[in-house]
């Protein structure tokens, strides 16, 4: 996964754990869940509406 180990990982959390606190983390993870939820959601927006276009393009 992006060349990241488990090592690297456990890192990067306990840097997270120590700059937000125990308290934050559950708006943190709720703030990236909508937003990964958000950026899918436009991306097959974007997708639905090339194929559109595509489609209106081919008929006559």
């Amino acid at each position: 996964m992006f060349g990241i180990g488990m090592p690297e990982l456990i890192i990067i959390l306990v840097i997270i754990l120590i700059i937000f606190g125990a308290g934050k983390l559950p708006e943190i993870g709720a703030g990236m869940g909508k937003a990964i939820k958000n950026f899918k959601s436009a991306t097959n927006d974007a997708e639905k509406r090339d194929a559109e276009k595509l489609d209106k393009s081919d008929k006559p």
